[in-house]
């Protein structure tokens, strides 16, 4: 799943690539990804790209028109182009749900791997219309997200750790993975309850969620789409990893699955070497 860093180095391309061309066609190929109607699709056309955004994990054109908002979801990608294919998108026999061309040739397109589709479109007159970017919380590399905003959203939840980090209500932009690599980082189990973290918990939590997220940044600058995945995979230390030795203190990284996804963990840096029972409501084996 594209997260806040892959989804940036994204913008980070686009923005340097498309900035000034014109829309010149958008085909829709699968129509269940287009969440709008009004703006229609079509205003799209003719529009010249003025600049491109993130807002936790979706990736915003703006143009002279309105806006093109999207999400890739779990298994969605952007495919660029320097010269657009002229083939015929035949709908419902082809991974692709958009593709957008350009005034100079080229153009994208945005794919989707497997049965369960995800991703999102959205033309909006502007991003907050979009209802997932108006439920956003802050960016946690915000200027303005220091330790004690960090604190102030994690007082009084009595939930688990991995689930406050992957919230975007409460934090925009961080998800499956990277919350593992976050609470690897911080040596904190994925169960441990926000309400119930110290103000060193707290510390050491904060520090390993900016400096995690600013090394993926980091990676991810400067990278065209055909890049990005591998680079996030390279990065990885926990997540994805199962099986694998723990480059920290080379314990056995370990999963655990739930309906549709998994979570890594290395029990050594951040369970004190017990196992999580593999199930949803999993508590520590005694």
């Amino acid at each position: 799943m594209p997260e806040m860093p892959e989804v940036q180095g994204l913008v980070d391309f686009l923005r340097d690539r498309v900035t000034g061309l014109t829309i010149t066609r958008v085909s829709v190929a699968n129509i269940a990804a287009l969440k709008t109607y009004d703006p229609p699709v079509q205003a799209l056309q003719g529009a010249e790209i003025t600049g491109a955004a993130r807002h936790g994990k979706f990736l915003d054109l703006s143009t002279t028109g309105p806006h093109l908002v999207f999400h890739l979801a779990k298994a969605g990608w952007l495919r660029w182009y320097d010269q657009l294919p002229t083939t015929i998108i035949k709908p419902g026999k082809t991974p692709i749900a958009l593709r957008v061309g350009l005034s100079d040739g080229s153009g994208f397109d945005l794919t989707e791997a497997g049965t369960k589709k995800s991703l999102a479109v959205y033309v909006a007159r502007e991003p907050g219309d979009v209802p997932g970017i108006a439920r956003l919380g802050p960016d946690p590399l915000d200027p303005g997200f220091d330790r004690d905003t960090f604190a102030g959203l994690l007082a009084g939840r009595r939930t688990q750790i991995k689930g406050v980090l992957r919230d975007q209500a409460i934090i925009a932009g961080v998800g499956n993975a990277y919350s593992d690599e976050i609470l690897h980082a911080a040596k904190m189990s994925p169960y441990a309850l926000a309400s119930s973290l110290a103000p060193e918990d707290i510390d050491r939590l904060y520090a390993a969620m900016t400096e995690t997220l600013a090394e993926a940044l980091g990676e991810a600058s400067g990278k065209p789409p055909a890049e990005l995945k591998d680079a996030k995979r390279r990065g990885m230390q926990v997540h994805g990893r199962r099986g694998e030795a723990c480059p920290v203190c080379g314990d056995t990284v370990r999963s655990v699955f739930f309906a549709d996804n998994s979570l890594e963990y290395c029990p050594t840096c951040q369970t004190g070497g017990k196992i999580l029972a593999d199930r949803r409501l999993s508590r520590l084996l005694k």
